[in-house]
């Protein structure tokens, strides 16, 4: 097993390259780095506590055998990395895609210490991923590779030790198995030891739109601070997901237009807005696989999503969708980052000249860690809490980071991002100092 960011193969960036001399700007974990470095700068902490927090805590690769359909075996490659855990227990999704490698975990697993620590939340950052593709499997096979992979990484997943939830192409059929797989090996139900798990095997009201429901305080509060309308503000919605889905009809209930919408095929257009809850409807009751087949509207590619003329853009899909290459075709006045990673440092940089104002993924979409964080607490008690408490104590958690945030970037005139990871980092840079090295 490697040590901390250490790459996993001669090929990868190792875990001090500190740029991007390579001049790939799309290495997720370059951009995790290159932004710690940047906001480091700004934060009093000893070299140590700096290396510290560079540094992946653990990190764990497993290649395990599954018996497919046809009754031949495939062996899959699985990891689960943790970041940081002295703010609390290691927190993270579970995403399964093809292209998904060690780089990648390792990013994402930092960017979840920085998420939970900016919103207060405690816990430290994990990340996890198959090598797969689930459009490809039956769901007996999703299934027995989930419940294999959950056995292969037990001995670090726990209820006080480390919590899965759902990401990319996983969901709360999944997290029901883990939580199965798990609770079978203990002997007893453990519903605390997965987040995002369906209501009745204790899942939490509200987990569902979580994300998608802090994404829309976001956008709430940074209209707010622009002195901008939110009443007929136009919104351009990249992803339509479990994240884009909810941003989208979110937004629109609060008086938003919705005049975009894509996904990984493409997209659509009306300038007169898009009616979200009809498109939920049809791309579900019609069998529909992607929006574009969407009737009334102008079919679009996701670059000309990104380019629309909006007040706010929620890129909730996949990583480095905006770059050094389309930033400046980006013509929104807000770009609230519903997914995690969609802007590279180039691109933000560009963005910052262009006066665009940011809403950073590690504030904006913290609304799903939150209210995980909401569910692992009722599965510890056995004790659930009404959608309409859930609700309301997002709302107050988001309101108060994004000001938090906000206070930050205008005391240090530094933008939103940079601020965001200052307050992170000083928050997990204080716990560490308090707690001291051991032995």
């Amino acid at each position: 097993m490697e040590k901390g960011l250490t790459s996993a193969t001669k090929t990868k960036r190792t875990h001090t390259d500190t740029g991007n001399s390579s001049g790939n700007n799309n290495n997720i974990l370059d951009n995790a780095l290159t932004s710690y470095n940047e906001a480091a700068k700004h934060v009093r902490m000893p070299t140590g506590i700096y290396d510290i927090l560079r540094y992946c805590k653990r990190e764990l690769t497993v290649n395990f055998p599954v018996r497919m359909d046809d009754g031949s075996v495939k062996t899959f490659t699985g990891y689960r990395v943790h970041h940081n855990t002295v703010r609390g227990p290691s927190k993270g999704g579970l995403r399964y895609h093809p292209s998904i490698d060690l780089d990648d975990v390792r990013a994402l697993a930092m960017l979840m210490t920085w998420k939970c620590a900016v919103v207060g939340i405690p816990y430290g950052g994990a990340k996890g991923g198959i090598v797969c593709d689930p459009r490809q499997m039956s769901e007996r096979e999703l299934e027995n590779m989930t419940r294999r992979y959950a056995t292969e990484i037990s001995i670090l997943m726990s209820p006080g030790g480390d919590i899965p939830a759902p990401d990319i192409n996983t969901n709360e059929q999944v997290m029901a198995w883990i939580m199965d797989t798990y609770s079978m090996h203990s002997g007893y139900s453990v519903p605390a030891v997965v987040t995002g798990k369906p209501l009745a095997i204790g899942g939490s009201p509200g987990r569902r739109e979580a994300t998608g429901r802090g994404v829309m305080f976001c956008v709430r509060e940074a209209l707010k601070h622009l002195n901008m309308p939110t009443k007929g503000a136009t919104v351009a919605v990249q992803g339509f997901g479990k994240v884009g889905s909810a941003a989208a009809y979110l937004l629109q209930s609060k008086g938003l237009k919705v005049i975009g919408i894509g996904d990984v095929n493409g997209g659509i257009y009306n300038p007169n807005g898009i009616d979200v809850h009809d498109l939920l409807r049809y791309v579900k009751e019609e069998g529909a696989s992607y929006v574009k087949s969407y009737p009334g509207c102008d079919a679009i590619s996701n670059e000309e999503l990104l380019s629309l003329e909006c007040d706010v853009l929620v890129p909730a899909a996949m990583e480095n969708q905006i770059t050094g290459r389309n930033a400046d075709k980006v013509k929104a006045k807000i770009l609230a980052e519903g997914a995690n990673g969609p802007t590279t440092p180039e691109a933000d940089k560009i963005l910052a000249d262009k006066n665009v104002f940011v809403i950073p993924d590690i504030l904006c979409n913290a609304g799903g860690v939150t209210v995980s964080y909401f569910e692992w607490v009722q599965g510890l008690q056995f004790f659930f809490w009404s959608e309409r408490e859930i609700n309301v104590k997002l709302r107050e958690i988001m309101i108060r980071s994004f000001r938090d945030v906000l206070k930050i970037s205008q005391q240090k005139t530094v933008r939103m991002r940079l601020a965001a990871l200052i307050l992170a980092i000083e928050r997990v840079a204080e716990a560490t100092r308090l707690r001291g090295i051991y032995p």
